[in-house]
This record gives C-alpha cells, sequence and structure tokens, in this order.
C-alpha cells in the first residue's frame, strides 16, 4: 500500500514538472513570436516568470471569472481572453518587482502573448499525453422504433 502512495506521489511530481516546463515554453514561445513582449535574463528566470504566472492563474483567475460571469457569458467565454492578457500584464509587473526583465508593453501584446501562451500549452501537453482524447466507440442497434 505504501508504495502505491510513493508512486502516485512521483507521478504529481514528474506532471508538476512537465506542467511547469509546458509553461516556461510557452512563455518562451510568446516572447519569440509577439513584438510587444521581450525577456533579458538567463533561462532559469523565465522558469520563475512560468511559475509566477501559473500562481496568479491558480489563485487570481478563479476570482476573475466569477467577478466577471456576465461577460464571460455574454462574449461566450472570449472575455477569458481578456483575463489571461490581465493576468500575463500582472504576471510581468510581479516578476519586475522580482529583478527579473520580463516586459509585456501593451495591451495588444498581453493578449496576443495569452493566445500564443494557451495554444503552446495545449499543443504540448498534447503531446506529452497530458491532454488525453477519447473515443468511445459503442455497438449496438440504436435506432430502433
Amino acid at each position: 500500500m505504501e508504495k502505491r502512495h510513493e508512486h502516485e506521489q512521483a507521478f504529481d511530481l514528474r506532471r508538476l514538472i512537465l506542467r511547469w516546463l509546458i509553461s516556461t515554453l510557452a512563455i518562451f514561445a510568446a516572447v519569440w513570436i509577439v513584438p510587444g513582449i521581450e525577456f533579458i535574463g538567463h533561462g532559469w528566470q523565465l522558469g520563475i516568470v512560468a511559475i509566477v504566472f501559473g500562481l496568479l492563474n491558480a489563485l487570481i483567475r478563479p476570482l476573475l471569472i466569477i467577478l466577471t460571469c456576465p461577460l464571460m457569458l455574454l462574449t461566450l467565454g472570449l472575455f477569458g481572453l481578456v483575463i489571461n492578457a490581465m493576468l500575463l500584464a500582472l504576471a510581468s509587473e510581479v516578476a519586475r518587482g522580482m529583478g527579473i526583465e520580463f516586459y509585456v508593453y501593451d495591451f495588444w501584446a498581453a493578449l496576443w502573448g495569452g493566445v500564443i501562451i494557451s495554444l503552446v500549452s495545449l499543443l504540448l501537453s498534447t503531446l506529452a499525453g497530458e491532454n488525453r482524447i477519447q473515443v468511445q466507440v459503442q455497438q449496438g442497434d440504436h435506432f430502433k422504433e
């Protein structure tokens, strides 16, 4: 029984590290692609930016979604892109407060950066097996009258 518990902890740690690496690579892609996002420093510092962005998403995003629920419904969830942009800009401010030179210069850079981060994270998570696609096939006669 204890052996299984240790295996689950190792699996959780592996998933956490994998998600952190994916986030770091996604933020790197945003820095590389979006003109209004800039990073100057060592690669490990971009990893810290990913941790900050992840913590902001975990702690503040749910509150923002609740507070903007009418806008989320009205825009069919597209306002989530604005929330992502706000959190990326906030992550930039927090990172600079920590002495890390990560800049998001304007709203549009933050918006496109959030889109790039989301798409790259989705792609890498799927390739890594984190997002599982399940297809279910049922046999039988479903069209009986």
